[in-house]
């Protein structure tokens, strides 16, 4: 079955079953021989793809070209414009990455455990690649580079399915991720797209149990809880960003002027972007007024509560559902608290448990907040958007995993293994 077979508007769901069917055969096949390869191929594998993604800038361009020209006539909001744009600057990130993951230390064989028993086997828990892992995503192409050279560098096959938007641009991705592989002697089928913009391919993948062991979405909250809700296979679930930054009574005026400005206007699209800012009321009017002279100053919207447009009245009056909403736009929720308990109280109750933020000069502050927000990230005096794995120093990520079962926070290579028991005898038998 062809991409142009299963693009036709005649293309039926038989004919999609059997590619869905086909290519997780195919994965299952390719994890097997990509676990056992050695580390030197799998990080030469991925040097060859980030060369060959350097090699076809103009290529991937023009597909980008395709998928941001369908998206504006599709009347694609600028934020989500911004997440799907490709430029030479960040394609030459996007092969970095991969460069970035070959370097990191292999993380198939990490010896988790060992023990030797009275009756002396000796048992050893050592990491293994999970399989073969499907990665439902949405528009941003940089998570197909990503997740396949994650993929590829724990030993696992990957299947594909982005999002419809980035349909052009993410095939041209794959197609210099697969030519690494061949390169370098490893099956290209470790990596694999699902070749249609159907979204019955996300209902079949997430019933592939005998194929997919694991289900890692990537998106906003309708994608997750549909997955979550249909998926017959365990799912790594990537939830929301709505990141908080607390400005605590001790916050020194200067950071927390500059970390509001760079955690919600470097880059509104992130996941790790800022959409609540709460700030204390005992410092609310030393505090806010130049912070929120910044963010007009930089096109964003503010959204406050009454006290918040006292002091700033350019503010639009804040409702109960702006506490609730990540925008991946420039548009701000602020509020005044009355002291920490209040900012922790709202963001256990708003927040999703994904990335937030202390600015303060107060240790016990900062102690406290890191101990009571149940986030899967937590900072003090640092901008929310280093939610971010190559930040963390793994090169990159498929996600932040915002669950409480790990992986939990961002998801490299060694978040996509498991684990098994090597135990050696000398010939014990058991009494």
């Amino acid at each position: 079955m062809t991409i142009d077979t299963l693009m036709r508007p005649d293309a039926d769901a038989g004919d999609l079953a059997q590619t869905m069917a086909a290519m997780g055969r195919r994965a299952r096949v390719a994890s097997a021989a990509l676990g056992l390869a050695p580390p030197e191929a799998r990080s030469a594998s991925l040097r060859a793809g980030a060369a060959a993604i350097r090699s076809q800038v103009d290529a991937i361009l023009a597909a980008n070209a395709d998928d941001l020209d369908a998206a504006k006539r599709n009347g694609t909001g600028a934020a989500l414009l911004d997440r799907l744009a490709l430029d030479p600057k960040r394609i030459e990130a996007i092969a970095q990455g991969l460069n970035d993951i070959a370097e990191l230390p292999d993380p198939i064989g990490r010896v988790l455990d060992e023990r030797v028993r009275p009756n002396g086997l000796r048992i050893s828990r050592v990491a293994v690649p999970l399989g073969v892992i499907g990665i439902i995503y949405e528009s941003r192409p940089n998570v197909t580079a990503d997740a396949g050279g994650l993929a590829v560098k724990s030993g696992n096959a990957a299947i594909l399915r982005g999002g419809s938007e980035s349909f052009h641009s993410s095939r041209a991705l794959i197609a210099a991720l697969r030519s690494g592989l061949s390169g370098a002697g490893l099956p290209p089928d470790a990596i694999q797209l699902v070749p249609t913009r159907d979204r019955a391919a996300v209902g079949m993948m997430l019933t592939m149990s005998g194929t997919i062991d694991i289900i890692v979405p990537r998106g906003g909250a309708s994608l997750i809880e549909r997955v979550q809700r249909e998926s017959r296979i365990p799912v790594i679930a990537h939830l929301e960003g709505l990141c908080h930054t607390y400005l605590h009574a001790a916050a020194d005026p200067e950071k927390a002027r500059a970390i509001v400005l760079n955690a919600k206007m470097r880059r509104v699209s992130v996941c790790g972007a800022t959409e609540t800012v709460l700030v204390d009321r005992a410092a609310a009017e030393r505090l806010l007024p130049p912070i929120l002279a910044d963010l007009h100053a930089a096109g964003c919207e503010v959204r406050g509560d009454a006290e918040v447009q006292r002091l700033y009245p350019g503010a639009v009056a804040a409702t109960e559902q702006d506490w609730r909403t990540e925008y991946l736009d420039a548009i701000l929720a602020v509020r005044v608290v009355d002291g920490i308990a209040q900012a922790v109280e709202h963001i256990a109750q708003y927040g999703s448990h994904h990335t937030d933020a202390i600015v303060t000069e107060d240790n016990a502050a900062a102690e406290r907040f890191l101990r009571e927000v149940d986030s899967a990230i937590v900072l003090v005096n640092a901008s929310t958007q280093f939610a971010d794995g190559g930040e963390f120093g793994m090169g990159a990520e498929i996600g932040i995993s915002t669950q409480r079962l790990p992986p939990r926070g961002p998801v490299g290579a060694a978040e996509l293994t498991t684990y098994k028991y090597l135990v050696r005898g000398t010939g014990q038998v058991r009494p």
